[in-house]
């Protein structure tokens, strides 16, 4: 196993914990007139962390340090198209938002779980199997 894969897991993760955290805004936001529903794209994402063509700066001391500007890497929300829009111009669509997040949740915890074997099997061989 390399130490790439665990990199690639890492990367993962933080990516989702981005979306996840857009995705709750977007809940949150359901009814606030104007609001505009945003979302990442996890595989654009994903690539763009893992090399390194994004980098954030701020641009005032009391800027918000996320985990994204400490990496020095966060992925960019992009605005969803509604299939419904509102007449107050708010994009949220709940149940989708609510299905969105399930998904990201869910394979947010699948990389934690494939981490967490890898880290596992790491142990297992340095102890020699006891």
């Amino acid at each position: 196993m390399e130490l790439n894969v665990l990199s690639t897991y890492e990367t993962a993760l933080r990516v989702r914990a981005q979306r996840n955290e857009v995705l709750a805004a977007n809940i949150a936001n359901a009814d606030t007139p104007g609001y505009r529903a945003r979302d990442i794209d996890f595989r654009s994402a994903l690539t763009h962390a893992q090399g390194d063509s994004l980098s954030m700066s701020t641009t005032s001391e009391l800027h918000r340090q996320s985990w994204g500007q400490a990496a020095g890497r966060q992925a960019d929300a992009v605005y969803r198209v509604p299939t419904q829009p509102t007449l107050d111009g708010n994009t949220v669509e709940t149940d989708v938002e609510q299905a969105q997040f399930a998904e990201n949740a869910l394979q947010y915890r699948v990389a934690l779980s494939f981490i967490d074997s890898q880290i596992r099997s790491i142990r297992y061989a340095l102890k020699g199997g006891d």
